[in-house]
């Protein structure tokens, strides 16, 4: 047989190999039961009406911007989070009250990149206060009160070139910490990108985060130019450390799924995140000139306010030496993640053929030992041998990310053959795998990032669904599916469909949060500056061109509902403040023309204001947008616009 012809059966053999793997890890299977099995999986994740799930689960949206919230164990959307993103449905990021929620030293933001989620802690247990979120493309982290559902603050974060790995919270959430995806000049200067080794650098930002509406970046620690990737906190022993994964360590800036895959190992890097407060409380920062804006919602006037802040502290490796290592670890890696007990250090390389665990004891012993190989820009690098507790051997191709169920078993999502691999811990054995549908990113188990998960499911977010939804053009939904791992056994129990690509997730016990809700404003509490808490405080008045509307919404009406003496070019506010005072009441608002804003969505209680340029003379409806009542059609009004220099007066009507 010619070379050429054995060549061309060798390559034939293994496009069979691996096509036959990957259909094994990826085609609908089913899991060993038929109608019975399936019928037992429909009864685990119903939920009868008018009963609630037990967890709430928080989802990235990824390039929505927003969070999404589904329930578990049924899967059913209850709401989406606006955070980075402008929302129509509510007005979020349009309205004068939501909008500076969104600005940045860039001006105003309207869309971002949203990736991971992470809930408060206290202790390393979900406290069921708040949830924050990151924002890749212009860094920022943002606050989610649990109370209301709803987003608070946001922060916008300085020398940074891509806020991906990021918000990681400490043990009390102390801090909200951030690494830098790509690695920028540091300050930013006009530089040749073939000068990436020399110039350019990272940061991990530490934010402080346990006082709502005081978020400030508290200090900056510069890192050698690689690409900074996922983080978790310690916890119980190792609570003082957070673990970030780190690759490009070749430093390359071209053909990077090429140039940036070279080193067998990248780096597991520990920062005593302890000391480097304590350094920076000695004075040991310097003061650079950074801008940034913080974007607080005033809980009194629901209303947000932004301040301009300059000036941070940073702190570099010879500032506060014995802060900072690296863990050499296989090969590329993508998560990494810290086991109950605080122990285990367990990473995920994208081309690694290994899971690797590293031992937190290990590593206190190989610091006293100086057990180490060298140095990356000031950053001691340990001996591999001696940070290792062990290799998880044959855990699939591309694992990338592992939670625990805290019965002495994690699991860790296996990207390029579509499976989730389950194995004990500290035993480092696989002892089950399933696959899932298709190419999972990350997962998820209720609390399996605390020191006590609730270890009743694993939800594996995949990044594609062929063939299992109806088909719906060129882009299909994403999907999330439910894994029961109570068992010895993880069986498939629902797959469901998910807004934007989510990439990580967070759920909760409900009960922690479920009876904190706030179900509506107190009207007397509303300090709006254009509030009208009753109809007798309503108005229309005119400055220059713009005339404020003072309007109140009550079933089924609005007051006032008729208004004349606009004239064209004016520029018409319509504060419109929700009277009601009972659960789940909102009302909408638009006006039918030239409105600058999406609608508005008014919480009861709450005020919030449409921007409405009218550029026609002639008589425009407005109306409730949300329905409210038996006579919600009834809920509209109408406003007349003039011609410019017209006498026609300026006034309004409730009722005749």
């Amino acid at each position: 047989m010619s070379l050429s012809r054995r060549t061309a059966v060798l390559s034939t053999a293994v496009a069979v190999a691996v096509g036959a793997g990957l259909f094994h890890a990826c085609a609908p299977t089913s899991q060993s039961g038929g109608i019975g099995a399936a019928a037992d999986a429909a009864a685990r994740t119903y939920v009868a009406p008018g009963s609630y799930d037990e967890y709430y689960a928080f989802m990235s949206g990824g390039f929505s911007g927003q969070v999404a919230i589904y329930g578990l164990p049924s899967g059913r959307l209850l709401k989406v989070i606006p955070v980075f993103s402008q929302n129509p449905e509510n007005g979020y990021g349009y309205n004068a009250e939501t909008k500076d929620l969104l600005q940045t030293t860039w001006g105003h933001i309207p869309w971002d990149d949203s990736h991971h989620p992470a809930l408060s802690v206290t202790n390393s247990e979900h406290d069921g206060r708040w949830l924050f979120i990151n924002a890749n493309n212009t860094p920022r982290i943002a606050r989610i009160d649990l109370t209301t559902m709803t987003t608070t603050e946001t922060i916008q974060i300085p020398n940074s070139g891509g806020n991906h790995s990021s918000p990681y919270v400490t043990a009390n959430t102390e801090y909200a910490v951030a690494g830098t995806r790509f690695s920028v000049p540091i300050p930013q200067e006009d530089v040749p990108i073939s000068d990436f080794a020399s110039k350019f650098k990272g940061a991990i930002s530490f934010i402080r985060a346990d006082k709502p509406g005081d978020m400030k970046v508290a200090w900056q620690f510069i890192v050698p130019g690689f690409d900074y990737d996922l983080a978790r906190a310690g916890k119980g022993p190792s609570a003082d450390w957070i673990f970030f994964t780190t690759y490009n360590t070749e430093q390359a800036y071209t053909k990077k799924e090429v140039e940036a895959s070279r080193n067998d190992k990248d780096f597991v890097m520990a920062l005593n995140w302890k000391k480097l407060e304590a350094c920076v409380a000695e004075g040991r920062a310097s003061d650079w000139p950074s801008e940034y804006f913080h974007n607080v919602m005033d809980e009194r006037t629901h209303t947000a306010r932004s301040e301009r802040v300059r000036g941070v502290k940073v702190l570099t490796p010879g500032d506060c030496p014995d802060a900072a290592y690296y863990l050499p670890t296989p090969k590329s890696p993508h998560g990494v993640d810290v086991d109950p007990t605080g122990e285990f250090i367990v990473a995920g390389g994208k081309l690694a053929t290994v899971i690797p665990v590293h031992a937190f004891s290990r590593m206190q012993q190989a610091i006293t030992d100086k057990a180490f190989d060298g140095d990356r820009n000031g950053i001691p690098v340990f001996k591999y041998e001696a940070v290792n507790f062990c290799e998880v051997q044959n855990p699939g191709l591309g694992p990338l990310h592992t939670e625990f169920d805290g019965n002495g078993n994690a699991y860790t999502s296996v990207f390029i053959t579509s499976e989730i691999v389950k194995y004990t811990l500290p035993g480092c054995q696989v002892v089950d795998r399933i696959p899932t549908y298709y190419s999972i990113g990350h997962l998820l188990v209720p609390g399996g990032d605390t020191r006590k998960p609730y270890g009743k499911y694993v939800i594996a977010l995949n990044k594609i669904t062929k063939d299992r939804y109806l088909p719906t053009g060129p882009e299909l939904t994403q999907s999330a599916q439910l894994i029961d791992i109570t068992g010895e056994k993880m069986k498939l129990l629902l797959d469901f469909p998910t807004i934007g690509e989510p990439h990580y997730a967070q759920a909760i016990d409900a009960q922690l949060i479920r009876d904190k809700q706030v179900k509506f404003f107190r009207l007397a509490d509303n300090a709006h500056p254009y509030v009208a808490k009753t109809e007798a405080e309503v108005n229309v008045t005119r400055t220059g061109k713009t005339v404020h509307v003072k309007m109140t919404a009550i079933r089924s009406h609005f007051a006032p509902d008729n208004i004349e003496g606009v004239q064209v070019g004016d520029t018409v506010l319509f504060h419109v403040t929700n009277l009601e005072q009972d659960w789940d009441v909102p009302h909408g608002f638009a006006a039918i023309g030239s409105a600058h804003d999406a609608e508005l969505l008014i919480m009861p209680g709450e005020t919030r204001t449409l921007k409405w340029v009218a550029k026609f003379p002639g008589v425009y409806p407005f109306y409730c947008t949300d329905f409210c009542s038996a006579l919600h059609q009834e809920m509209q009004g109408y406003v007349r616009v003039s011609p410019a220099g017209s006498g026609t007066p300026l006034k309004w009507s409730v009722g005749k």
